[in-house]
Parts: structure tokens; C-alpha cells; sequence
């Protein structure tokens, strides 16, 4: 646990403020050095947990394939030029800029070196 006027970079403590910025940069490194150009952490522990929130850092130029969210999701660009595509349909969120992510097939592009806090509140099977 971090001392009294710190903040962690780790995910791991959930008692402890969690400073996303240095956690950012950590996995910008991480998606640089990746293969796949891009790297993620889950914030929020435990499955079956009502929301679910991601950390996700991309590397200019990935993507993540088109998919569809496992229920109602948000998307918050805290770092770099994140595209959210849907179809035709392309969105650019810039750091501050948050929207609702569809409930329709959708992917992520990198149009720079990006980091966005993904959240997510999964629908009981």
C-alpha cells in the first residue's frame, strides 16, 4: 500500500489512489516494445464485477479488430489521438474527450501514440 499523500502506478492495490498518468506511460512503453503495438490493464479486480474498467495504451497506428462490447461501454481518451470506428462511422477523441462506445461492431485506431481508460459493465449471461 502507498504511504499518505502518494499515488500508486500499480493496479493492484485497489485501497490506493491510482495515478493514470504514470500508469500511462508505463504501458505506452509497454505497447512500443510489444509487438502488437499495443497493452492493457484492468483497473477494476475480480470477474463477475459489475463494471470493468481498462487502462488501454496503443501504439500509433494499431488497432483493435472490430468487435462488439460485452454490454454498455465508455470510452475516455486520456493520452494521444484514439479513432473509435463503426462501420463508416469514425470518431476522434483527443485527451478530455469521452463518448459512449456503440453497441454495434466497432474497433480502435491509434492515430498517434494513445492511451484511453475503457470501461464496461458486462450483461449477466
Amino acid at each position: 500500500m502507498t504511504s499518505p499523500g502518494t499515488t500508486s502506478t500499480q493496479a493492484t492495490d485497489t485501497d490506493a489512489p491510482l495515478d493514470l498518468r504514470g500508469m500511462a506511460e508505463i504501458l505506452l512503453t509497454e505497447a512500443r516494445a510489444s509487438k502488437a503495438g499495443r497493452t492493457a490493464r484492468t483497473l477494476t479486480p475480480g470477474a463477475g464485477l459489475p463494471l470493468k474498467q481498462t487502462l488501454l495504451a496503443l501504439e500509433a497506428g494499431a488497432q483493435l479488430q472490430d468487435h462488439v462490447a460485452p454490454g454498455p461501454a465508455t470510452l475516455f481518451a486520456l493520452e494521444g489521438e484514439i479513432v473509435l470506428t463503426c462501420g463508416e462511422d469514425r470518431r476522434t477523441l483527443t485527451p478530455g474527450m469521452w463518448m459512449p462506445i456503440p453497441r454495434e461492431l466497432h474497433g480502435l485506431e491509434a492515430a498517434t501514440d494513445a492511451v484511453a481508460l475503457i470501461t464496461v459493465v458486462p450483461e449477466s449471461a
